[in-house]
């Protein structure tokens, strides 16, 4: 509830939802907090949610990918059927495509083009440089970037993962210490066609 009453809207998820298993509860009640929609049926917790904001109704979806992760319900197939519901409510459509491989987000952000005002990439923690307004008005980028201590590896202690590589023997991984650093876009959409008009990175330090 602290991020809520902090000003967010809405939280997506991905793959690692299911680490902390007293969350599962709390997914079941709690609309705001999303997970993938491509779980199968009878799983805890909602995959998109419709919200008012300043007046216009914006749609979020989450949705995982399948290459290298799970192999949970066609993200494709099962996005498209949960934007097609949404846009009966509103052109502003933003999707949060969590997922490994690069070629499957580019593949998903160009399989809804135009239908979405957003497509945009999560999971692999680091920012990519490829945010661009796809040819049917659709924002993209394939990973936004992860909010988290900036030196790390991927969000964790430096040792922890140099030494992982070195000796290939499991360890507990403990969040690195110290500034941190937080990726993000900007995007303006045309809330009548739900078309995005711009899309900025963005990535603040924080000592």
């Amino acid at each position: 509830m602290e991020i809520f009453n902090s000003g967010v809207h809405v939280i997506t998820s991905g793959n690692h939802i299911w680490d902390k298993k007293e969350s599962i509860p709390y997914l079941s009640k709690e609309n705001r907090l999303i997970r993938p929609i491509n779980y199968p049926p009878g799983v805890p917790g909602y995959g998109s949610v419709l919200y008012a904001l300043e007046g216009t109704k914006v749609a979020v979806i989450n949705i995982s990918g399948r290459v290298f992760m799970s192999n949970i319900d066609c993200p494709f197939r099962s996005g498209l059927a949960e934007i097609e519901r949404m846009r009966s409510e509103t052109n502003s459509i933003i999707v949060d495509f969590h997922a490994e491989a690069t070629s499957e987000k580019i593949a998903f952000g160009y399989f809804v083009d135009g239908k979405v005002s957003a497509v945009l990439g999560t999971h692999t923690h680091v920012q990519t440089a490829d945010e661009k307004i796809l040819p049917g008005g659709t924002a993209y980028i394939t990973d936004v970037g992860m909010t988290g201590p900036a030196v790390s590896v991927i969000g964790i202690e430096k040792e922890q993962i140099i030494e992982r590589f070195l000796l290939q023997m499991p360890t507990k991984f403990e969040i690195a210490k110290g500034a941190g650093i937080v990726s993000a876009v900007a995007i303006e959409i045309d809330e009548k066609t739900g078309k995005s008009l711009a899309i900025q990175r963005l990535q603040l330090t924080h000592p």
